[in-house]
């Protein structure tokens, strides 16, 4: 499908929010890229990180708020679709990242197989509306189960109760950082995490991610590294894949901004990709860890891999990580992926990355949908 070419002079306010993970948009914000490439238009583009209503700002995960775009981990976007809220997927990417069952070394626990009877600790957060951490550990928790043969039935869950809410805050003055969380605030999460195992409350934890830095404090051993499954299906959690998506309302209403938008994406992807070195500052400033842990933290070549795709296979891990979250109840309804996807947005804007000279103006004021254009 192609849109109309039909202008559209109208301005829009356009919101955008990013994980703390590898993102082509949040390095396109960094760099000043994507307001730059709109600019004239009338089309603007603020975080909802920023904005004083904490109700707004609980659209990084429910993506209730109008002409919102959000990179990062695929389970709230899964949620929201779930629950009806108008959102299309635009794009994914792949990105391999630590994600590991550890035990404290002074215990008897050396592989999965020695769970049998120990408790495992889930992160629980009341206050939020979306649990994201606790699905991610409870599907890591259970694949380390499944490949070394232990039932769940043998062994306990326990609660660790996280109670301050992700985003009840705006951020401090002078935070660097586009994602949504603050690296203060996630060090203060990480240290009721540690106290959980270093007290014994539980006998091992599921780190993803930055929380590689955890595991190197504790001198934790690894009990299993999802990293390392040769089935990529096991290696599916949160922020593999990684999910970029728009309110849908936008992609009907105003098509032509969600094009220039992720073509500006896939632009950045580009960039990063032939400026390494650059490119990985900007992925340790969101994620909250040093520049020279990037390559430890992500998959070797990160910067190489931020250009978004939607390929049929990337979508098959996608519907394998909706099947798990309907199947433990932190979805509520079934939806298709295929339906969710949004390919025809994306083949735009790779026509419009691949041109050699183009005017991103005229692409943002790009008219309505086609059916509104006919």
């Amino acid at each position: 499908m192609t849109h109309s070419n039909r202008i559209n002079p109208q301005p829009a306010d356009i919101w955008y929010t990013v994980c703390p993970v590898p993102s082509a948009l949040s390095i396109s914000i960094a760099r000043d890229t994507l307001a730059k490439s709109f600019e004239g238009s009338g089309v603007t583009f603020t975080s909802i990180r920023t904005h004083r209503d904490r109700d707004v700002r609980e659209a990084h995960y429910d993506q209730r708020k109008e002409n919102l775009f959000r990179e990062g981990g695929n389970i709230p976007p899964l949620w929201a679709k779930s629950v009806g809220v108008n959102l299309r997927l635009i794009g994914l990417t792949w990105i391999e990242h630590f994600s590991s069952l550890v035990a404290l070394k002074s215990s008897n626990i050396r592989t999965p197989a020695d769970l049998r009877g120990k408790r495992i600790g889930l992160v629980n957060r009341p206050n939020d509306r979306i649990d994201y951490a606790r699905a991610t550990a409870l599907r890591g928790s259970l694949i380390a189960l499944k490949v070394a043969g232990v039932d769940r039935s043998a062994v306990s869950f326990v609660d660790i109760n996280l109670t301050e809410p992700l985003v009840a805050a705006p951020p401090p003055p002078g935070v660097l950082s586009g994602s949504a969380f603050s690296s203060a605030g996630m060090r203060k999460r990480d240290g009721i995490v540690l106290k959980a195992l270093l007290e014994g409350h539980v006998d091992a934890i599921y780190l993803t991610s930055r929380e590689a830095d955890l595991a190197e404090l504790l001198d934790a051993r690894i009990l299993y590294d999802a990293a390392r499954a040769l089935d990529p299906v096991d290696r599916v959690s949160n922020a593999t894949p990684i999910a970029f998506t728009v309110r849908g309302e936008l992609v009907e209403q105003r098509p032509g901004i969600v094009v220039g938008v992720l073509a500006e994406a896939i632009r950045t992807a580009r960039w990063s990709s032939n400026n390494a070195a650059e490119a990985n500052c900007f992925i340790a400033r969101d994620a909250g860890i040093t520049e020279d842990s990037v390559g430890s933290r992500f998959s070797l070549g990160v910067a190489s891999r931020l250009e978004p795709r939607l390929d049929a296979e990337l979508l098959r891990y996608l519907d394998v990580q909706k099947n798990f979250l309907l199947e433990e109840g932190f979805i509520p309804n079934d939806f298709s992926i295929a339906d969710f996807a949004a390919p025809e947005i994306l083949l735009e804007a790779l026509d419009l990355a691949n041109r050699p000279t183009s005017d991103p103006r005229l692409v943002a004021q790009k008219g309505n949908a086609s059916a509104r254009a006919a």
